[in-house]
């Protein structure tokens, strides 16, 4: 049995991604603030330690995956929580659970990133400063140029440097015998989506959305793409992007990729 921790595992896609994994057979350790294996706040230093510590006790220091789901949308007003969750929060838990990883069976990770990601580049990243120094208490600053709109700023940053990041994982990892890779929903029907649809400032935007596929994704698809990553037959799949949205990136930027 494959051992697979699952962070966001109470909701939307990590709720999804969690079952999939079980129904295929993996034991799931689930971490998010309520209903999961390990309670823990990401948003903070003590939480993070709190979760990889925990995570560590419970699968006795060997882990067959991983995949971070756990993430707060352009909606919540704090800014600096938003960071610490979708980037410092997420890279604390990739990086504490790697040595673990290194001792389980054919380990590979996944990333949940968003197709905002591509929305700034990582020259013009405002948060860039605040990642390559640590300190998250200058986001907020980096970010108000944003105003009513800068939830959404630190929420693309955040993402922007969450890929940034992992790719430049990508030669430790591949040595170490650990794959990494992320997956970039778009819009996606999740809580996080509903609460954002209700905001007067993205729900307009939201409800507007027009992707070459007119609909929004759905967490079961999601979570069956993350399953493949995992999986044995993506085995020489690594440091790599994988954008889930529809065909709206390709319809926005189709000479970027």
């Amino acid at each position: 049995m494959r051992t697979t921790v699952v962070t966001g595992s109470a909701s939307g896609i990590g709720a999804a991604t969690a079952q999939q994994l079980r129904d295929a057979g993996h034991r799931i350790i689930g971490v998010d603030l309520h209903s999961a294996e390990v309670t823990a706040d990401l948003a903070t230093p003590h939480g993070r330690e709190d979760a990889v510590a925990a995570v560590l006790e419970r699968c006795s220091g060997v882990l067959d995956g991983l995949v971070t789901c756990a993430g707060l949308g352009p909606h919540v007003d704090d800014v600096t929580r938003i960071a610490g969750v979708d980037y410092f929060g997420t890279i604390a838990v990739v990086d504490g659970l790697l040595p673990a990883l290194r001792a389980g069976r054919n380990p590979a990770a996944v990333v949940i990133s968003s197709v905002a990601s591509t929305h700034v580049s990582w020259a013009d990243n405002p948060i860039a400063e605040a990642v390559t120094t640590g300190d998250e208490s200058l986001v907020a600053a980096a970010v108000e140029a944003g105003g009513d709109y800068r939830g959404q700023f630190a929420y693309a940053a955040a993402k922007n440097a969450l890929t940034v990041a992992v790719r430049r994982r990508a030669a430790e990892w591949g040595a170490a015998g650990v794959r990494l890779n992320t997956v970039a929903p778009g819009a996606v029907d999740t809580p996080l989506l509903a609460a954002s649809a209700e905001d007067p400032r993205y729900g307009e935007a939201i409800r507007g959305f027009a992707a070459p596929i007119a609909r929004h994704g759905r967490p079961d698809e999601i979570a069956s793409l993350v399953g493949y990553l995992l999986s044995a037959q993506a085995a020489f799949i690594h440091g790599a992007q994988f954008v889930i949205d529809g065909g709206i990136d390709a319809m926005l930027r189709p000479t970027a990729f």
